[in-house]
């Protein structure tokens, strides 16, 4: 990572959700300095915060998954927005950054990222042409793009006038899924097209597995092909030790199996959501289920807060968080603990959240667990993809609910 980024000093001042900061702006290493605890720091509820410990968990497990299994690793930076998290994740190995769109391309060279895989297509000649004045400005910068169409490949060409080449994947995808080539001749129809266009270099193939669901067999069909597309281009190009990149979170043990320890191959694995885990949707399909490591190589880090403000009625509690504070696109968060009143705290058994309002959960309770309003409850997300980009800023808690960083977020 470059020393080259020229972030905003962030600060904490009254505008950041989940504290109480009614005084002048403190720097976030000034206020991680502070060490408040959780509990009884200038904190108001809800409010998310990450769990050091499982942080550190998800960082190690992954950089030491893709380091035995020989694969290069650009985790998809779109789960966090961090410059904190990217930077933790580059230090522990991973090669570059995964994108999603030209936003996050620029956002990741602020953060001074020098190794940058947009997963995506990208058409617009603006942001094209600001890559391509980047990898003529910067020798240490390398960049790789999709392309699956004649037009993609053409606004490439047309942005990359003289200077180093834009490096483009040529995207396989599946019947019913999103971008990419849906045959091996449309795939080699673009390939050609690349190879032929001023301006731009061939450099391999890739693809997402993700529109597959759990249909194992169908992965491994996916990747085969995938593996079959890069042979092609070496066989019809020359393309030297192609790049196949793929893998989202739910199939990376299959991705290893089939494209790592190939010397013909530069494999890229992109999982991303790894670096927070998750109680719901990546706790059950987690690779590390059918691994040997174990399925608690990952654990939840982030966390949501939220105090019971209702019983109204028997069996019903509601707590103040909802919609701009949780999200619930694969599924409604999943309490975890009751911290009463008097500060003890207990497993929050048989508690589940069945609705959500912009700013109220509605909580199924069991009358013997005793849930009074002004008690706290934490609960864990599915999917941190869309949780992350609720906050602003997320202090970093170790397991004494000490908090000991805070984490800006770029959305």
């Amino acid at each position: 990572m470059s020393d080259r980024p020229t972030l905003p000093e962030e600060h904490v001042d009254w505008r950041t959700k989940g504290l109480w900061w009614p005084g002048d702006p403190i720097g976030l290493e000034e206020f991680a300095a502070r060490r408040d605890s959780l509990f009884e720091g200038p904190f108001t509820w809800p409010l998310m915060v990450l769990r050091a410990s499982a942080l550190e968990r998800n960082v190690a497990a992954l950089a030491d998954f893709t380091r035995r299994r020989g694969l290069l690793f650009a985790p998809h930076g779109k789960t966090s927005m961090a410059p904190v998290l990217v930077r933790r994740q580059l230090e522990a190995g991973a090669w570059g950054i995964t994108a999603a769109t030209a936003n996050q391309v620029l956002a990741f060279r602020r953060f001074g990222v020098e190794r940058i895989l947009l997963a995506n297509e990208l058409l617009d000649p603006r942001a094209l042409r600001w890559i391509a004045g980047e990898l003529n400005a910067d020798p240490g910068f390398e960049f790789l793009l999709y392309a699956d169409s004649p037009e993609g490949v053409g606004a490439a060409s047309a942005a990359a006038e003289g200077g180093r080449p834009l490096r483009i994947l040529v995207e396989r995808g599946v019947p019913g899924g999103r971008t990419g080539c849906r045959t091996r001749q449309e795939l080699l129809d673009t390939a050609r097209a690349v190879a032929e266009a001023p301006g731009l270099e061939l450099a391999g193939v890739a693809g997402y597995e993700g529109p597959l669901g759990e249909d194992a067999d169908g992965v491994r069909g996916f990747l085969r092909d995938l593996v079959d597309d890069a042979a092609a281009l070496t066989r019809e190009h020359a393309v030297e030790r192609p790049i196949v990149s793929v893998g989202g979170s739910a199939w990376f043990d299959l991705v290893a199996e089939e494209i790592s320890g190939r010397p013909d191959l530069v494999p890229i694995l992109r999982s991303g959501a790894y670096v927070a885990h998750d109680d719901g949707l990546y706790r059950r399909t987690t690779p590390y289920r059918r691994l040997a490591e174990g399925p608690d190589s990952l654990a939840g880090a982030l966390e949501l807060w939220a105090q019971v403000t209702s019983t109204p009625e028997e069996g019903l509690a509601i707590a103040g968080m909802g919609r701009r504070e949780a999200n619930s696109d694969q599924g409604l968060p999943i309490p975890r603990v009751l911290r009463r009143a008097d500060g003890t705290s207990t497993p929050a058994a048989g508690v589940e959240v069945t609705g959500l309002n912009d700013h109220h959960a509605y909580l199924r309770v069991p009358p013997e667990l005793g849930v009074r309003p002004g008690d706290l409850l934490s609960f864990g997300i599915s999917h941190p993809c869309t949780a992350f980009d609720r906050w602003s800023v997320i202090p970093v808690v170790d397991d004494g609910d000490t908090v000991v960083e805070m984490v800006a977020t770029y959305f």
